[in-house]
């Protein structure tokens, strides 16, 4: 049986040669001067545009999921203080607010979902989208000895102190992000984002008002140097600290030629050295930097908004690993530093730049311990 399947191939070899050198025979014979008349339809050259990454970088997540949560620790918050009551029967020392209720968080955290989808994408342009969703619950176990005065309104009815709040609500956010990647030529590019958030301590079945979103945007003008180095500057306006600041914006990717080490910075909101382990993991070290300002329901009366202004500063090591095609895992370990997490009575729902040197007093001055914390989720990121 094996001599008669080595006969058909060697068979079907030979009839194979055979027509070849045939075929090529006639292709000797063909006359080519008939082509010589013949033109390009367009002998325009190519454009050719600067690419929306550089080489080496960690995966673009398209989808992903993932649960945060912080070790315990104290807080401290004071008197809940409104314009109309400010230097009537109040302490508006900044520096000495005096502690109205104290205590332990003994968790933070919650459940995190987070797009980014090309909506468009095209050598000439990209546009990616997302909706990112951030639920963050507390299990607060107040102070004994905690002060605890009563939330009086100023209509005179009382209201639950922050920590029953967060207790019992938690703070919600959630964003529509977009993201516009114009390339100019070969090198240089523009980028936009712009993205609205709605957060505070509403839930699904009671939604807050959307005269409260609040909205950020970025510029930056960039250039792509060559497929392992690429910078960029612009300007922000952003909620990442709390407050809504004007800050100027630093991009600086980097990858070193045997595509071990580089950087990923985005400085203020992001900035990380890249260590690639292999084609299938790469480790980060650098920080992040999260807020944004968050309504309560509760001392939000007569039309206000009263905002928690909520930043912090997370310094951390990144581990992402491949685990089956284009699903990787990624687990974060870290410090959690508190920027801020005071509170501003907004007149009309209408927000104001506070910026270095404003005077506007706080509505009221809170402090947080600065705990661990981890991050583990699932990703599925770019091919």
């Amino acid at each position: 049986m094996k001599n008669s399947y080595s006969y058909v191939l060697m068979l079907a070899f030979l009839m194979f040669s055979i027509s070849s050198v045939q075929a090529q025979e006639e292709d000797d014979d063909e006359d080519y001067s008939m082509y010589d008349d013949f033109e390009l339809e367009d002998d325009t050259p190519v454009k050719r545009y600067a690419k929306p990454t550089i080489s080496g970088m960690s995966p673009q997540k398209f989808i992903g999921v993932s649960f945060d949560a912080q070790m315990p620790y104290d807080y401290e918050f004071s008197e809940v203080r409104f314009p109309q009551t400010l230097n009537n029967g109040f302490d508006v020392d900044e520096d000495n607010p005096g502690v109205n209720e104290a205590g332990t968080a003994e968790f933070t955290g919650g459940f995190r979902f987070n797009t980014n989808i090309p909506i468009i994408s095209k050598s000439s342009f990209v546009w990616q989208s997302g909706i990112n969703f951030m639920d963050t619950r507390y299990n607060i176990r107040e102070n004994l000895n905690s002060p605890q005065s009563p939330v009086v309104l100023p209509d005179g009815t009382q209201a639950r102190t922050l920590g029953q709040i967060l207790n019992e609500d938690g703070l919600r956010n959630i964003n529509w992000t977009n993201t516009l990647f114009f390339p100019l030529n070969e090198k240089d590019f523009i980028v936009f984002q712009g993205q609205m958030d709605l957060s505070g301590n509403y839930d699904f079945d009671n939604f807050q008002s959307l005269n409260t979103l609040r909205y950020s945007a970025a510029a930056v003008y960039g250039r792509r140097v060559n497929d392992y180095y690429r910078w960029g500057i612009g300007i922000s306006r952003t909620y990442r600290v709390g407050n809504l600041n004007y800050v100027p914006v630093i991009m600086y990717d980097w990858t070193s030629k045997n595509r071990k080490w580089g950087t990923e910075i985005l400085f203020p909101a992001k900035a990380y050295v890249r260590y690639n382990i292999n084609s299938n993991s790469l480790l980060l070290a650098g920080f992040d930097l999260e807020g944004q300002s968050y309504r309560i329901d509760d001392y939000s009366i007569n039309g206000n908004s009263y905002e928690i202004r909520r930043g912090e500063v997370r310094p951390k090591l990144e581990f992402q690993t491949r685990i089956s095609g284009y699903i990787w895992a990624t687990v974060q370990a870290g410090y959690r530093m508190d920027w801020s997490y005071d509170a501003d009575e907004l007149d009309s729902n209408r927000d104001f730049f506070r910026g270095f040197f404003g005077n506007q007093d706080f509505g009221m001055i809170n402090n947080l311990g600065n705990p661990l914390f981890f991050n583990v989720g699932l990703n599925f990121v770019s091919p």
